[in-house]
C-alpha cells in the first residue's frame, strides 16, 4: 500500500469511530488508533487515555450523530509528513444536504503508526 492509501486509511478510520454507533466496536477502534496513553485536544476540551478518548468520542457521537443526525466523513485530502498526518472532515446530514461543520485533524504518530496526539481544529464553516 502506497502512503496516499494508507494516510486516507487512517483518515477513515478514524472518521468511523467517531460514528459507529456501538460503543463494544468503539472501543475495539478507539484502542486500533491511539496508543493506551493517546491524547485528543480540542478547543477547551482534551482527553487522555482509553477511557477519557473514549468519553470523549461518545459524548461527540451522541450529540451529533445519534440525537442530531449527523454524521462525519472525511475531505480526501489526508498526508503523511514524517511522523504525522493531517487531513480535513465535514460534518453533514446524513440524510444529505449542506456542511454544518468543518474540522482539521493534525496526528502526530507513535512508532507503531497509531495516534499519540491528536489535535482537532474546528473551521469556520463557509455560508451557503
Amino acid at each position: 500500500m502506497n502512503e496516499r492509501n494508507e494516510s486516507a486509511e487512517l483518515a477513515e478510520r478514524y472518521v468511523a469511530a467517531w460514528n459507529e454507533p456501538d460503543a463494544t466496536a468503539r472501543r475495539t477502534a478507539i484502542a486500533g488508533l491511539w496508543v493506551p496513553e493517546g491524547e485528543h485536544y480540542v478547543r477547551t476540551l482534551q482527553a487522555k487515555g482509553y477511557e477519557a478518548l473514549h468519553r470523549r468520542v461518545t459524548g461527540s457521537h451522541e450529540k451529533n450523530v445519534r440525537d442530531a443526525g449527523f454524521r462525519f466523513v472525511c475531505a480526501g485530502d489526508a498526508q503523511f509528513l514524517h511522523d504525522a498526518a493531517m487531513f480535513h472532515w465535514h460534518m453533514v446530514p446524513a440524510a444529505g444536504g449542506p456542511v454544518a461543520a468543518l474540522g482539521l485533524q493534525f496526528l502526530v504518530l507513535a512508532g507503531d503508526g497509531r495516534i499519540a496526539v491528536d489535535y482537532q481544529f474546528i473551521l469556520p464553516t463557509p455560508s451557503v
